[in-house]
């Protein structure tokens, strides 16, 4: 039994180990940059937005807020209150939606994660998450339109924590903040990578998420990224292990968009300020629009 156990450890170390090698530095640099972001260009990317919502776009106003909502480094808990700002500043509910919808599903930190992933991957998870942010915006605006969608009453905008008047120990602190927060979750990702290696056979996976059956495979990923997404970083090692193994294009595109959107502290918040009716329209938004978009990506690519 002791032996077995050994045995055990020594090939997930292994695994872990070439895993580690192999994505650390893109780790790294997602954290470097999205500090640099944080500090130097969060305030700048929020006053574009704002800038925004004094311009008369009409339904184009959500190809601008989409592209913000991925520019912008917050989470959905420092997204929220910002939206709150703004739609008490009067922006438009459709052009909110937009840029909360892109902003849940990507920022800078992830794109540079993801391009661990190799270029076509990465130009699929931007390209999609900027589309699924519009068409958000365009069915909000198609059928509310004069009715409120969002309710933030009681959201006031958070205080920033980069306040040291030092730059230099204001992007420390904000870098050893983004590593506590994205940490944990990238090594989890690592070990999970580790145990899909050493025991799901390829066989088994091929049935799941590849082979002839890519339409399944695409239902599968959308699905599973239901559960089990936590944190952008971490599941990074699991897609790049999936898509070496034979996960078709279309299944990592369907789990890159429902992963996110439906981590349960996103929806956590997301519950507050839409209330039980649009929370549910919202899920089937995203369940709908990862599917569809898995299964034409696997047309293209």
């Amino acid at each position: 039994m002791l032996y077995i156990l050994r045995r055990e450890f020594i090939y997930l170390w292994y695994y872990s180990i070439v895993q580690f090698e192999q994505i650390f530095s893109y780790w790294l640099i997602g954290v470097l940059i999205g500090s640099v972001i944080s500090v130097f260009a969060k305030d700048k990317i929020h006053g574009s937005l704002r800038e925004l919502g004094n311009k008369r776009l009409g339904a184009l106003g959500v190809v601008p807020a989409s592209a913000l909502g991925i520019a912008s480094p917050l989470c959905m808990y420092g997204t929220i209150p910002i939206a709150a700002s703004l739609s008490r500043q009067g922006m438009r509910d459709d052009w909110l939606a937009a840029f909360m919808m892109s902003s849940i599903l990507l920022n800078p930190q992830l794109i540079v994660y993801s391009s661990a992933l190799g270029t076509t991957a990465l130009m699929v998870r931007v390209v999609s998450c900027f589309l699924c942010g519009v068409a958000a915006g365009l069915l909000v605006r198609l059928f509310y339109q004069g009715r409120g969608f969002f309710n933030f009453s009681g959201f006031d905008e958070l205080q920033s924590h980069d306040t040291d008047p030092n730059i230099f120990l204001r992007l420390l602190k904000n870098i050893g903040r983004n590593i506590r927060a994205t940490g944990p979750w990238f090594f989890l990702g690592i070990l999970l990578s580790a145990m899909f290696q050493r025991y799901v056979s390829a066989e088994d996976f091929t049935r799941l998420f590849g082979g002839k059956n890519e339409g399944f495979g695409v239902l599968m990923a959308a699905t599973i990224g239901v559960p089990l997404y936590a944190c952008g970083g971490g599941t990074i090692p699991l897609l790049q292990e999936w898509l070496w193994r034979g996960m078709t294009m279309g299944g990592a595109a369907s789990f890159m968009l429902t992963g996110p959107a439906t981590k349960i502290t996103n929806l956590g918040a997301l519950k507050i300020v839409l209330g039980a009716k649009h929370f549910i329209l919202y899920l089937l938004f995203v369940m709908g629009f990862s599917l569809v978009t898995g299964l034409v990506v696997n047309m293209l690519v």
